[in-house]
């Protein structure tokens, strides 16, 4: 048995990286995709020079990593840096097995005639987890080579959250890549229109936006919007469990978590998570999930624990009324981190379906998750509260959402009893209700409920998150 000949391996590593031969123009695959706004987060830091770490670019599958990469490669080539000065690696491709990071550098060497161990170099190492300790290898490459900026990236992201911080502490910065938020979902498709009065000069201006547009595109985006290809592809939308459950969950439940914390009953894994998906944003135990599995709770634990190291779940944890946390949470709620997700594993919903004001509290707690927020809901004996924020100082609440797809309350305001006693327990002057059309502005009780279709939440949410990130990433450049 002959092994793969030294050549080849440098031919592939030539073909991945098309921009050392003139003229470069960007892959038509990469080419028609618009760059995510992430990248205004991300690019600052490869260009960044005055902290010497390794990024390391992480979030779960198709989430647009690659691309996004590609994107960063577009914009340095823009930038004047010299073509051969950069290089990409996608360590998963078995050609790459059993070689390390520095047989990987010597190959570049050789096939540009750049010293990478004197000149700044860019080098982007996509699926770093295929490769073993490659935490080690890197964090040691990092202290040889301060002049070169390293990107890995990788789709076991509970894998690389874990090495990353056990061994790259104060030599890695993460990034993570979350599916796509709705604003997101909107400006790939070029449909901005439907929000189109919320950019006029004269402010926010309502009454002339199409409520109806907005919410197709919000039920569109509920069903098909958390991952890139499949908001572009009317293909994967007419089979989206062939993609997100074959390409994104079964992985990650069949290769990742089992080789990384040790599983050994995945059909039992696969069951519980199949459970939660469907049961998103409602309230679960620890003990009715053992009652109804017959798997122990301290296994169901680990279990929640690692689904939600892969980033497929978020648990939130319940307060009461006066914003106290339980001594013992054996009931929480869990999401999923998209609604899309549950469309892969069951069917698409729709407007009128019992499960649509869950999947609309599932959509807007995914734009949350795009931020490092406390968030809770609370429920005490006789009422409950969507979403709630604490302030961690003073152990109160900051503010509260009543999630609903209905224009109920803002025609009867006053049916929004338990969100304004919570407000009456931590003196809030105002809050939040999501409507199904409405938009408005009414005082019960010296409390001020501020109305807005949930789309629309939705949208200026996630919108404002990211650009909230891109904001304080340039004062910390300044």
């Amino acid at each position: 048995m002959e092994h793969v000949p030294q050549q080849e391996v440098t031919a592939r590593l030539q073909g991945e990286n098309p921009w050392w031969r003139e003229p470069y123009e960007i892959p038509k695959n990469i080419a028609g995709w618009k760059p995510r706004p992430y990248l205004d987060l991300l690019y600052p830091l490869i260009k960044q020079e005055s902290v010497n770490r390794a990024i390391v670019l992480m979030g779960p599958r198709r989430v647009g990593k690659t691309v996004m990469i590609h994107h960063a490669i577009g914009n340095l080539l823009k930038e004047g840096v010299k073509p051969a000065n950069i290089c990409y690696i996608s360590i998963d491709h078995p050609i790459y097995d059993s070689r390390t990071l520095d047989d990987l550098l010597k190959m570049y060497s050789e096939s540009t005639s750049v010293d990478y161990q004197k000149e700044k170099c860019f080098i982007f190492l996509d699926e770093i987890q295929y490769m073993r300790d490659w935490e080690r290898y890197l964090k040691a490459l990092v202290d040889r080579y301060p002049h070169i900026k390293f990107v890995a990236s990788g789709s076991a992201a509970a894998a690389l959250r874990m090495k990353s911080t056990e061994s790259g502490a104060g030599r890695f910065t993460d990034f993570l890549l979350p599916p796509l938020a709705f604003h997101e979902y909107l400006l790939l498709l070029d449909r901005l229109d439907v929000v189109a009065p919320l950019h006029k000069k004269e402010g926010l201006s309502h009454a002339t936006m199409d409520v109806r547009k907005l919410n197709r595109q919000f039920l569109k985006y509920i069903n098909y919007g958390g991952y890139p290809e499949m908001v572009l592809s009317r293909e994967i939308q007419q089979d989206p469990g062939r993609f997100i459950k074959s390409d994104i969950i079964d992985k990650v439940l069949l290769r990742d978590l089992p080789s990384l914390y040790g599983i050994s009953n995945i059909p039992e894994l696969n069951s519980l998570f199949t459970t939660l998906a469907y049961n998103t944003a409602n309230e679960v135990s620890l003990m009715d999930l053992s009652t109804k599995s017959g798997i122990a709770k301290n296994t169901i634990k680990k279990y929640i624990e690692y689904l939600e190291a892969a980033f497929l779940i978020r648990v939130v944890h319940r307060v009461d009324k006066t914003a106290k946390k339980f001594k013992r949470a054996n009931s929480f709620k869990v999401y999923l981190t998209n609604p899309s997700i549950r469309t892969a594993l069951f069917v698409p919903t729709q407007s009128d379906d019992n499960s649509i004001g869950s999947m609309v509290e599932t959509a807007i707690f995914s734009q949350w998750f795009h931020s490092e927020g406390s968030f809770h809901y609370a429920r005490w004996k006789a009422g409950e509260v969507d979403i709630v924020m604490l302030d961690a100082g003073r152990q109160k609440a900051s503010w509260a959402v009543e999630v609903k797809w209905s224009d109920r309350f803002y025609h009867n305001p006053r049916d929004a009893k338990n969100l304004i006693k919570f407000c009456h327990v931590h003196n809030l002057s105002h809050a939040t209700v999501t409507t199904l059309s409405e938009f408005g502005s009414k005082t019960v009780d010296n409390v001020n409920l501020e109305f807005m279709p949930a789309s629309f939440y939705c949208y200026i949410l996630g919108r404002n998150i990211v650009e909230g990130k891109q904001a304080e990433m340039q004062e910390s450049l300044l």
